[in-house]
């Protein structure tokens, strides 16, 4: 059996987090170490170790809706500017093998 990485953790309630979104298919949290006024973490309920392990057909539309609600959760928090960010593997930052996006807002 496959270790639960924290998100999932985070997700079923374990671990605290500071949500600001949930649906059926993603939750965003605040990052606990933000690297902008508005850092969130947009992370599918489904857990893909990365984008390397993506399904073509099944995942790319759970990628969509986390932009789609990147998008929202940028326009309902005011932001003026902001980024979107996949860390992908050990070497280009990804901590948590577990999917996510970051959003990072200014106002």
């Amino acid at each position: 059996m496959t270790e639960r990485t924290l998100f999932q953790k985070i997700i079923d309630g374990e671990v605290p987090g500071d949500f600001v979104h949930k649906d059926d298919i993603c939750v965003a949290i605040k990052d606990i170490n933000p690297k902008a006024p508005i850092h969130y973490l947009i992370v599918p309920r489904k857990p893909i170790p990365g984008v390397h392990e993506m399904d073509e057909m099944k995942d790319w539309p759970i990628v969509t809706h986390l932009f789609k609600v990147a998008k929202g959760l940028a326009e309902s928090d005011g932001c003026e500017g902001y980024r979107l960010q996949f860390n992908v593997g050990e070497k280009g930052g990804q901590i948590i093998p577990h999917l996510h996006l970051h959003l990072m807002g200014w106002k």
